[in-house]
């Protein structure tokens, strides 16, 4: 397990779909089960799917690393019942030694980890704990891709996969270099920007929205959408935090749907939108124990975007109490075992009308291979933009620098190396490490 943990850490791995979590940090003895996350439960995403299609056996390589090392009885490859059906797969069928596939319905937010747990194997993770506590791991179908390739040619994390959709031409999947400019990518695509739309990072629901002139694609990146501000998808991203957070104290009706309609609640665990709502902010502030269970929030957005009738957010809420709680280093964990709501069978929202909730689903086309591009002129590499300790600069300003050489070590702590995803020479800011291609 220590050997794999030093693969996985020297060749940057971190999560590819989420937050960043170093890939590594998550190996841990115990486990008896592998889930590997192929969803995409998001609409208009299909990176993994492309993924898949392309380069399944370099994944399984992947895959079987972490068996052989943990020693782990089973895999699950977890999917849609639509990407099943794209790829000609059906429930139970093998893939490898130990790896089978697990058919998920096609619902909103199945890819959530804890939703994802309960539906592939029946276990429930206890509010706030860590998969492992139950015998699993979860990983991401690209992370594993990621791993295979750092297994089997000490090949680092350069590039990334990702979906360029929404309102284009054409929705493609393309693999770029990590750091490159998301204006220089849209400008090789022929994919414009006006007025009246945005660049979303990451899918619909939980992505945010960035400056696509100044931006550039990270290793969390897993899709660049290209949305009407008219949508709902973006105008509830658009909200003022404040105003959202007022106007859901003042115009709540006090109905609960929120919280019949909430994810985790349906999976026992104890958080409740509409309490939240009904929270004074004052009273949190004071008692910050009071509003515990916002850190037991996915961020799935289903409260505000399809439950409310009154148009507020409670997720607004939530995520004002979330830092409340994040500055006071305070977060719930359960000691005992949560119940699974009878409700949550007929409670799941279903893929298509989650789309067309969010505005989208019109845009909502499959997307095909774009290519692998590298011939940009220029990537700036991020030291944070991942969960832990930003990496130290190992490079100094002129160095000429190869694709896969280290320009940022780990730091003491949580952390991964950041690697070059092109030749070129070396300029060292606070922040980035940006490399400008020498020909």
């Amino acid at each position: 397990m220590h050997e794999l943990k030093q693969v996985m850490k020297d060749a940057g791995l971190v999560g590819d779909g989420g937050a960043g979590f170093p890939s590594y940090a998550k190996l841990a003895e115990g486990a008896d089960t592998l889930l590997i996350n192929g969803s995409e439960c998001e609409p208009l995403l299909y990176t993994d799917y492309i993924l898949m299609k392309r380069e399944m056996p370099m994944i399984l390589a992947g895959i079987q690393s972490v068996i052989w090392s943990l020693g782990i009885k089973r895999a699950l490859f977890c999917i849609k019942e639509h990407t099943a059906e794209r790829l000609s797969l059906s429930d139970g069928d093998t893939l490898g030694s130990h790896i089978n596939v697990k058919v998920m319905p096609n619902v909103y937010p199945i890819g959530d980890e804890v939703s994802l747990i309960y539906q592939a194997t029946g276990r429930i993770i206890r509010p706030g704990n860590l998969p492992i506590s139950k015998g699993i791991l979860v990983y991401n179908v690209e992370t594993m891709y990621n791993l295979g390739k750092a297994v089997k040619f000490f090949e680092p994390v350069t590039m990334k996969w990702l979906t360029v959709g929404g309102d284009v031409k054409e929705p493609l999947v393309v693999r770029v270099p990590i750091g490159i400019s998301v204006a220089d990518l849209f400008e090789r695509l022929g994919v414009e920007v006006d007025s009246e739309h945005v660049v979303i990072d990451g899918g619909p629901s939980m992505g945010k929205i960035i400056n696509h002139n100044i931006a550039e694609v990270g290793k969390t990146t897993k899709a660049l959408l290209v949305l009407p501000k008219s949508s709902q998808a973006v105008t509830m991203k658009q909200l003022n935090k404040t105003t959202a957070v007022t106007r859901a104290e003042t115009a709540c009706c006090q109905c609960t749907r929120c919280t019949d309609m909430c994810p985790r609640h349906l999976l026992g665990y104890p958080l409740e939108p509409h309490k939240m709502v009904r929270t004074a902010k004052g009273a949190a502030v004071a008692m910050p124990n009071m509003v515990l269970s916002a850190t037991l929030c996915c961020g799935c957005g289903i409260c505000e975007t399809l439950a409310c009738s009154q148009g507020i957010s409670p997720k607004a809420v939530i995520n004002n109490y979330k830092e409340l709680l994040a500055k006071n280093k305070l977060r719930y964990v359960a000691d005992s075992d949560v119940t699974v709501s009878a409700e949550r069978e007929y409670r799941m929202v279903p893929s298509e009308k989650w789309a067309q909730d969010l505005g989208v689903k019109r845009f909502d086309r499959v997307a095909r291979w774009g290519g692998e591009l590298r011939d940009f002129d220029r990537v700036e590499l991020a030291l944070g933009k991942y969960i832990g300790t930003p990496s130290t600069p190992s490079v100094k300003d002129g160095m000429i620098v190869q694709v896969g050489d280290i320009v940022a070590s780990a730091s003491a702590g949580l952390s991964v190396p950041q690697h070059a995803s092109l030749h070129g020479r070396v300029t060292v800011t606070d922040k980035k490490i940006i490399i400008d291609r020498v020909v």
